[in-house]
């Protein structure tokens, strides 16, 4: 028998778990050598933002979380200023602090977890989910190519230069 792999809003006593869960994020990304979270940032504010503004998302695994993304509609102004071209001009879903717990590597639930996001655009109605991550974020650009985004161009978020993708959801 499977897991039951759940997608839901989070909630205020998720807080400690998907803190945790970003610590190790953290941690994985500075193991790997890169600078992409080197600098505070994610922290527990910006989980209680993501809440505050109903973009908190965790991925649970037989009610245990194992992920975390914050998942919003046409809110990223760093967008609007893309060196590049995206692929449409409309209404778009963006997904952004996507974190994955180390009890559950080597899963594939980064793959469940997007495809959990996309499904979400389809339900809201949204045919574009875009999304961005650092040159060396590996895994992530990984998930991006295996899923069908295309990459779009570069844009600048908190000083750093981020690659940027889309994906037109059929």
């Amino acid at each position: 028998m499977g897991s039951i792999i759940d997608f839901r809003k989070a909630r205020e006593e998720d807080v400690p778990g998907i803190w945790i869960i970003l610590q190790q994020a953290i941690e994985r990304r500075r193991l790997e050598g890169s600078t992409q979270w080197q600098d505070g940032y994610p922290n527990v504010e910006s989980i209680r933002r993501d809440l505050e503004h109903d973009w908190a998302y965790v991925l649970t695994v037989d009610g245990s979380l194992a992920g975390y993304a914050a998942v919003m509609i046409n809110q990223e102004p760093a967008y609007e200023h893309i060196r590049g071209k995206w692929l449409s001009d409309g209404d778009f879903v963006v997904f952004h602090r996507v974190a994955l717990s180390n009890a559950f590597a080597g899963q594939k639930l980064g793959y469940r977890l997007i495809e959990q996001i996309e499904s979400m655009a389809r339900a809201w109605g949204i045919k574009s989910v875009r999304a961005d991550t650092n040159f060396d974020n590996l895994a992530m650009l990984s998930i991006f190519k295996r899923l069908g985004y295309r990459y779009c161009g570069d844009v600048q978020l908190r000083g750093g230069k981020r690659k940027a993708f889309e994906k037109i959801l059929s």
